[in-house]
């Protein structure tokens, strides 16, 4: 597949994690940004990024993703750039599970389950450069959701914590499927999917997000005991952790 035409535009579902509590205060800003996608953000977005302080890109998007947008304007800029896909194929991430709050949270498990290497890789990036690292998939919802979780609980943060920050992207759905939609429509077309059947199939405008990260935190310590365990079994050091947590407490 081909990279298309794109339209830039600003992100609508990025936010700095500066704020929420974590073992010992809150965590500070410049430190985690979680975004919606940056691969076709404006000049001015890409310049602003930098200027505020942005030294590494963890792009957790898939192959193909890349393959259709590239990096856009921010490739331009002298800033680490990883690639670290959480699904290796967008098209076959729901297999078996309908478009629901709890189907996405029983796909959360497996990706922590499965990617729990390429979790561990963004948890060093986050913890050791120099600036600020920013994260994101496609919507900046449910990848970027996950990496979200995972960093907020190597900080000490609480559940409801988590899941509230993890809530904030339903405010923003209909603002991220309206920016998405090109890109997105382009890849479905081309794996051969019909882009309306898949509009119609999902359900997750309706009801509260929050039952999916909660499913998820609830599902990871019943099968592991402690949440981060996946990650620790693929190499998540207490030195990163401590880092990570020297890093973003604020003083």
């Amino acid at each position: 597949m081909t990279t298309i035409e794109l339209t830039l535009s600003a992100p609508v579902n990025l936010r700095d994690l500066g704020g929420i509590p974590i073992d010992g205060g809150v965590l500070r800003e410049g430190v985690a940004i979680r975004t919606d996608d940056l691969a076709y953000v404006t000049a001015e977005v890409a310049s602003d990024l930098v200027a505020g302080g942005l030294t590494a890109i963890i792009d957790l998007r898939s192959p193909l993703e890349v393959e259709v947008t590239g990096r856009g304007p921010l490739g331009a800029y002298p800033i680490a750039y990883h690639h670290l896909p959480l699904i290796a194929d967008v098209s076959r991430s729901h297999d078996g599970e309908d478009f629901t709050h709890e189907g996405m949270g029983r796909m959360y498990l497996r990706m922590v389950e499965h990617a729990a290497p390429q979790l561990v890789v963004a948890l060093n990036i986050i913890a050791y450069t120099p600036g600020a690292a920013a994260f994101h998939c496609a919507a900046g919802r449910d990848r970027t959701g996950v990496l979200a979780a995972m960093l907020l609980l190597a900080l000490g943060a609480g559940d409801d914590d988590i899941v509230e920050d993890y809530s904030r992207t339903g405010e923003n759905m209909v603002a991220i499927m309206t920016r998405t939609a090109p890109v997105m429509g382009h890849m479905w077309k081309a794996l051969g999917h019909d882009v309306d059947a898949v509009k119609a199939s999902s359900s997750l405008l309706e009801g509260s997000m929050a039952v999916s990260m909660r499913a998820l935190l609830t599902a990871l310590r019943e099968r592991h005991g402690d949440a981060l365990a996946p990650l620790r079994a693929a190499g998540l050091s207490d030195d990163t952790v401590a880092r990570l947590r020297e890093r973003a407490l604020a003083v």
